[in-house]
């Protein structure tokens, strides 16, 4: 779940609340993991590159011009009321898939897997469970009734449940509620949140992103910048490591990335998860969100202020603490099992078939979803993300059609349930059709621009790999300047595809148009990124117009086709910077490709 740009770096709190205290406060840049390799960004580059329009010579802008076409004639397809939005193991699946397969064939690419037979096929089957759950209300109450207390928080407004359970209901009956703080445990920050607790018929109510967001201290964590602990599947793991029953996170606009409506419409529908031979047995019982406003409730009747303790959490070796409340609720399932499927195309090259460049992006939306207010009930998706989705397609055709093919293989992606939790790309990172040591570098695209050239380009994750070098020397010559992005503390980087298989080693770029428009200047795409936020992002607004400018979108799909034909064509091997918490397992991976 993630915002595009440039809508993502004005802060979705501020569009959807009107609250805009924020605007205008541009976020200071991640330093990077090796300040004297990373790509840099100054005030004196932003300025020299204000030129009237891109710099692209006639050839490249025809180029541009055809994938833009291009982008407008599939995006249109993908994103119609026929396709359902999209969702997995769905009929709008099955209408998705085939498309995609049937355009790669009419490229001229060749199937990228096979199936159980060993035959080629452009499907990776995904084993999916999907789950359409009903809840009960979330009752919380004193502890054997002491305090008199009792309240029953409503799904949607007060509170969304849900489980990963894959069982026909799971429940909570009088579990003790335990304030767990972050819910953090990260050993190399001498941090542990659980701390002397025994979780066991507990739960966790967790605070969402992490320490160093909370206090600004660049020493904590990462500070401002977002880690892994502070995302929310993050918590829900680990609170199951915990043994505890249940985990309930408070939802905070600011630290979350994302209003409260954006948690309600993505949780509230069905859920789909990867199948496993255990069920779940694993995870919690019943995993939940409740608003700020049910959690100072709570804690009020917990004789605490919210506040405070959120104020006391940010510090090293607070222990958890006991609310004197108890939670129960129950979740009936309607479980369906299917497989859901990767698209999977491939331009063998013909010096070093076996290695490859990967480009990345989910063809899934959120479907249909009969609680969504007003008369639409179709998430179209069509920015989020038939663009990228579409630009697979773009990309494929410009790279079926050179007189020569790449020395190396270029392989595109297109995979299932990234809105369920990057469920396509994880399970084709588990079973890549390229061995991962062979997998030379990937580049994803996930909601692209549909505002015309911007002069900015913002790297997600900025500061983390040497292909951040390759992708601004290729920006440079468009006229644009490497940005890092405005939110950091946001956790984007974690937030799509390419995290997959980054966490694998597989050095992985993830860029985007930013908010600097050519034609009419930052503060006009700044003003209709707040409208698509407001308006459209994860709701069923987010349909395709064909007055859309796609030539911006279509020269990032430049930038990535010439970065990825770069490396096609030599013999690199890129890395993550020193110090990057994927640079080891990289580095293993050099002596297996030898």
């Amino acid at each position: 779940m993630r915002i595009p740009t440039p809508w993502r770096r004005l802060g979705l709190a501020v569009a959807i609340s009107g609250a805009l205290t924020a605007c205008g406060k541009e976020a200071a840049a991640p330093e990077p993991k090796t300040s004297a390799e990373a790509p840099a960004q100054t005030e004196q580059k932003q300025h020299s590159a204000a030129a009237a329009k891109p710099s692209l010579s006639e050839a490249e802008q025809a180029q541009a011009d055809a994938m833009a076409a291009d982008l407008h004639k599939h995006i249109e397809v993908l994103a119609s009321d026929e396709f359902e939005g999209r969702a997995p193991a769905t009929k709008g699946e099955e209408l998705t898939v085939n498309y995609l397969a049937d355009q790669f064939k009419a490229l001229g690419l060749e199937p990228g897997t096979v199936d159980a037979d060993g035959e080629p096929s452009w499907f990776q089957q995904v084993p999916v469970v999907e789950m359409q759950i009903e809840s009960t209300p979330l009752q919380i109450r004193g502890a054997d009734n002491g305090n008199g207390f009792d309240k029953k928080l409503q799904p949607l407004t007060d509170m969304v449940a849900f489980t990963q359970r894959q069982t026909d209901s799971s429940a909570l009956e009088d579990s003790e509620l335990v304030f767990v703080g972050y819910g953090i445990v990260a050993p190399e920050n001498d941090w542990n949140d659980y701390a002397g607790l025994d979780m066991a018929g507990k739960t966790a109510v967790i605070l969402v992103n992490d320490p160093g967001y909370a206090t600004q201290d660049k020493a904590l964590f990462n500070g401002n910048a977002m880690t892994y602990y502070g995302r929310w599947s993050y918590k829900f793991e680990e609170a199951a490591r915990q043994g505890a029953a249940g985990a309930i996170i408070i939802h905070e606009t600011g630290a979350a990335g994302y209003p409260w409506e954006v948690v309600s419409g993505s949780w509230s529908g069905a859920q789909i998860s990867l199948a496993a031979e255990d069920k779940n047995a694993d995870r919690v019982a019943v995993e939940a969100w409740m608003t700020g406003d049910a959690a100072k409730e709570v804690f009020e009747a917990a004789g605490l202020d919210l506040a405070k303790e959120m104020e006391a959490a940010k510090t090293r070796g607070v222990k958890p603490k006991p609310l004197g409340l108890n939670a129960s609720i129950e979740l009936k399932n309607e479980v369906r099992t299917s497989n859901s499927r990767n698209v999977v195309a491939k331009l063998p090259g013909k010096a070093h078939p076996d290695e490859a460049i990967i480009y990345t992006a989910h063809w899934d939306h959120l479907g249909v979803n009969e609680n969504a207010e007003g008369g639409d009930k179709i998430f179209n998706g069509a920015v989020d993300n038939a663009t990228g989705t579409a630009g697979l397609l773009a990309m494929a055709r410009q790279a079926a059609a050179m007189k020569e093919r790449p020395d190396r293989s270029l392989v595109f992606v297109a995979v299932t349930a990234e809105e369920s939790g990057l469920l396509g790309s994880k399970y084709y990172a588990e079973n890549p059709v390229v061995p991962l040591e062979k997998t030379v570098a990937g580049i994803n695209f996930d909601a692209m621009g549909v505002l015309g050239p911007m002069r900015d380009v913002i790297v997600v994750g900025y500061g983390n790999s040497e292909l951040e070098k390759l992708l601004e020397k290729a920006a440079e010559t468009q006229g644009r300047y490497l940005a890092p992005e405005d939110h950091p503390e946001r956790g984007y980087f974690y937030r799509s595809d390419h995290f997959s298989l980054a966490k694998k080693g597989v050095p992985m770029l993830y860029f985007d148009s930013g908010s600097d428009s050519f034609e009419h200047g930052r503060e006009w795409a700044q003003k209709k990124g707040e409208e698509y936020t407001a308006h459209a992002y994860h709701k069923p607004d987010d349909e395709y117009d064909p007055q859309w400018n796609l030539k911006g979108a279509a020269m990032d799909l430049q930038l990535g086709l010439a970065l990825g034909l770069d490396l096609a064509n030599s013999r690199d091997w890129p890395n993550w910077y020193e110090g990057n918490e994927f640079r080891a397992i990289r580095d293993a991976s050099a002596d297996t490709r030898k």
